[in-house]
Formats: structure tokens, C-alpha cells, sequence
């Protein structure tokens, strides 16, 4: 991601594609991403990998960062090299209605 006309470290936000994050993110939902949140073992992330971004969990094993989907249906697991290739964490998750809106930090 480049930054163009705000702030790099302006939150910013996605639309979810496909089902891999499922259930806690469906298909269509909008989430915002924080560019200097905190990020923690078991927190939701956008991160480059081998020129590709990816909306996982991240999880903390030792000195690795692991990517993970929620879905069960995905057993992939993606290895960072770095807390650099994290671009965000996902502050937020917008939903229809207020009641459905949820947040992460």
C-alpha cells in the first residue's frame, strides 16, 4: 500500500472478500485498519507477505509471526518475516446497524 494525498498513518478502510475470516468477519463487511495500532498476539492484521496483503490473525509463537485464518476450512498459516511487513490492525468492524458495529483495540 502506498501512501497517497492522507497521512500514512491515517486509519483507513477494507472491505472483507470471501470467507476465510469467517465468522467473526463475513464476506462484505467493512473493517478499518489502524496503521500504528497495537499490535499483540491474537490481534487482527493486515500484512504484506511476498508482495501480497493478507487480512489474518496474528498469532505469536516465540520470535515467529504467524498468519492465520478464523475459518477451519483454511488450514493455511502464513510466516512473516517481521513486525514490518504488518501494515495495521483492525480497529473496528462496521456492521448494518449501530449494534452491530464492534471494536478491537
Amino acid at each position: 500500500m502506498e501512501a497517497t494525498g492522507c497521512s500514512a498513518a491515517e486509519p483507513f478502510a477494507l472491505r472483507v472478500l470471501g470467507d476465510m475470516m469467517e465468522p467473526e468477519f463475513e464476506h462484505g463487511c467493512i473493517i478499518v485498519i489502524d496503521p500504528e495500532g497495537l499490535v499483540k498476539d491474537g490481534c487482527f492484521v493486515v500484512a504484506n507477505h511476498s508482495n501480497e496483503f493478507y487480512f489474518r490473525q496474528l498469532v505469536m509463537d516465540g520470535d515467529r509471526l504467524l498468519l492465520k485464518c478464523l475459518n477451519h476450512a483454511y488450514p493455511e498459516v502464513v510466516e512473516l518475516s517481521g513486525l514490518n511487513d504488518i501494515h495495521g490492525v483492525v480497529s473496528q468492524k462496521a456492521g448494518k446497524r449501530r449494534k452491530d458495529h464492534k471494536h478491537y483495540l
